[in-house]
């Protein structure tokens, strides 16, 4: 078998995902061991590739000054 590697995920569901890996990484800062940092790695990783694969857009009609 192969594995599934389409996924259809809601914002509220990717919203979901984010937050747990977050309070993940908050417990791992309690414990300061190597492999609790690899894991953080792992998941800052993780939490960037979602981060980028986000389509970020403004609304029409509106400008949204910055920089």
């Amino acid at each position: 078998m192969k594995p599934n590697t389409k996924f259809e995920l809601t914002v509220r569901d990717v919203e979901l995902i984010e937050d747990a890996l977050r309070s993940r990484i908050g417990r791992l800062f309690w414990n300061p061991s190597s492999t609790a940092k690899e894991e953080v790695k792992e998941i800052q990783d993780l939490l960037g590739r979602i981060h980028n694969k986000k389509v970020w857009y403004t609304p029409k009609g509106k400008f949204i000054g910055g920089g």
